[in-house]
């Protein structure tokens, strides 16, 4: 017994030392300032920072600090590769020629984990994806199977974590997140790891879902207190969740389906059975926000399956093309609404929602705004679900026939978008509009009272080629035909309206970042730009090729900075 307690007091300063340091939880729910500390820099999801020090009088001074184009992703059975930083030549633009760069420097430690060879890793440049973090001076960023510390003062790669992936389906990672001095991030051959943020080894792993399955897992995991919550993904008939877990050991908190699973749950009812809701997808692409006073947590869900054609009933496909209103603590759904009902269309409403406390109809309310995949703008109230705007979006949207009215006769189905069955894909052919929007994030500004989001613009042919539901299950079954392309926009919607007040022309969209200096920084014509907020009027660019992620900002030595990350390395920007 004696040797029991000893063991256990043994035991309690480990475990303290992973309760203290890093990234404080409380902070990851204060306003967007001085770090980043979650996939959209704070949970309310706005990207909207407070700092003014870059404004839209100064922002024409920014330059860079440092560069970083030595960041490659582990490759090959050994995992091997080049891990230093390149500061920007000769210090010449700030950066006084950071330890790692061209003068040389030790190589950072790559840890290696992961159950494959490596072989089915991508080599070369890193395409660092999703949220990159900044906490207590260091970035940490992440492309697939890859996550790296880097040191935000010059730009050097202090560690590399490289899993060697099983293969299966590779998109772009959506980030990772922070919990005290724990780094967590989702492989998409479905694993969770918590990584030492100090030394990038490894503390834990746990396992998503089945790989056998197909499902594979990109999502960026959410640091709400104590729980991790992560999610799935796949495009086949599996069933698609979100569950939460314990962050000093990974053990599985709860767990929350998109789908009934079970007879007489709700939902049930609006499948054409009960093993078609159990297969009925609705997975979780996309990071989604919380509101700490009310202790929900607010996500997406994506399409249905099968995607495209019938064999799932003619009922509502609850709770796919859903934006759903969670209690973190019990794993409960507490309201939803259907932004993509008996979505015949592949149209994931997985946009991360935007949460802002702002004036509505005359008085304060907690609201929620979201921007969908079907091209279509909403304002609820948060706390209750209560719908309070339906708007649309793009030049040649025509999928759907009807917005349900705010009336009593529709108490259940007011502001929901009602399809078009004529604008499912035929036989004969129909043509429909192809995504207005899809993942890039969007960001609204309290100053202007603007929701930002990008727009997308074409027309295409789609046809019926399997009516046959078991021949179709997932995103077959359908052929496309000619398609008719017009520009993408940048819209700046009046939230309290719906309406656009402008939208401006660009040429593709990763995400976008508003700031309290009336500065919008996004990619546009091959590299870094910044509008002003309210007018969209251009105030400075610099062409460092196509953003692979949306632009941050954050403190750093008492400066405001500016993080930009191109397929090629990593920018930072400083005022002169």
């Amino acid at each position: 017994m004696k040797k029991t307690i000893l063991l256990s007091l043994l035991a309690v300063p480990a475990m303290l030392v992973a309760q203290t340091g890093g990234l404080d939880p409380a902070d990851i729910n204060k306003p967007l300032a001085d770090q980043w500390t979650s996939y959209s820099g704070d949970m309310s999801g706005k990207r909207y920072s407070s700092l003014k020090q870059i404004n839209t009088s100064t922002v024409k001074n920014l330059s860079l600090k440092w560069l970083q184009t030595g960041i490659t992703s582990g490759c090959g059975p050994t995992g091997t590769g080049p891990a230093n930083a390149a500061p920007a030549a000769g210090g010449g633009f700030g950066g006084g020629g950071g330890r790692g760069g061209g003068g040389g420097g030790a190589a950072a430690p790559i840890i290696v984990s992961g159950f494959g060879t490596g072989d089915a890793n991508n080599c070369g440049p890193a395409r660092i994806g999703g949220g990159i973090l900044f906490v207590d001076n260091t970035i940490y960023a992440s492309a697939p199977d890859n996550v790296w510390a880097i040191d935000a003062r010059d730009g050097t790669v202090l560690w590399h974590y490289y899993w060697k992936s099983r293969g299966g389906t590779s998109l772009q990672t959506r980030g990772i997140g922070m919990w005290h001095n724990y780094i967590f991030f989702e492989l998409h051959d479905d694993w969770a790891v918590c990584i030492d943020a100090k030394t990038g080894k490894e503390v834990w792993k746990k396992e998503i879902s089945n790989f056998d399955q197909q499902y594979f897992s990109s999502n960026a995991p959410m640091v709400v207190g104590n729980h991790i919550i992560i999610g799935t993904g796949n495009d086949t008939d599996q069933p698609a969740y979100i569950k939460s877990l314990d962050p000093e050991t990974g053990s599985e908190q709860w767990r929350l389906y998109s789908t009934a699973q079970n007879a007489g749950e709700p939902g049930v009812d609006t499948w054409a059975s009960l093993d078609a809701a159990r297969h009925g997808g609705g997975t979780s692409w996309i990071p989604g926000s919380y509101d700490p006073d009310t202790h929900l947590y607010l996500f997406g869900t994506g399409n249905p399956t099968p995607a495209y054609t019938g064999g799932r009933g003619d009922g509502d496909n609850l709770y796919t093309g859903c934006l759903l209103a969670v209690n973190v603590d019990t794993g409960k759904m507490v309201w939803y609404f259907g932004t993509s009902l008996h979505d015949t269309h592949d149209w994931d409403s997985t946009q991360t929602p935007i949460l802002a406390d702002a004036m509505f109809g005359g008085r304060m309310r907690k609201l929620v705004m979201m921007a969908t995949r079907n091209g279509y703008f909403y304002v609820l109230d948060r706390v209750t679900g209560e719908h309070l705007i339906t708007s649309k979006l793009g030049l040649v949207n025509n999928y759907a026939s009807a917005i349900a009215p705010d009336s009593p006769l529709h108490l259940n189905k007011r502001g929901e978008v009602q399809r078009n069955p004529n604008k499912d894909a035929l036989i004969a052919g129909s043509l429909v509009n192809n995504d207005v929007l899809n993942y890039p994030p969007a960001t609204f500004s309290p100053d202007s009272g603007l929701f930002y989001v990008h727009e997308q613009n074409n027309l295409r042919l789609y046809y019926l080629m399997d009516p046959d539901p078991r021949g179709s299950m997932g995103l077959g079954g359908t052929g496309g035909g000619a398609s008719f392309s017009w520009p993408t926009y940048i819209d700046a919607i009046d939230y309290t309206t719906g309406k656009i007040k402008w939208k401006h022309e660009v040429s593709g969209s990763v995400g976008l970042l508003s700031t309290a200096g009336g500065v919008m920084f996004l990619s546009d014509a091959g590299g870094l730009v910044a509008w002003e907020a309210k007018t969209g009027t251009p105030l400075w660019h610099t062409q460092i090729g196509a953003l692979s992620a949306p632009p941050e900002t954050f403190m750093l030595d008492g400066k405001q900075v500016v993080l930009a990350a191109t397929g090629t390395g990593m920018f930072l920007f400083q005022l002169n």
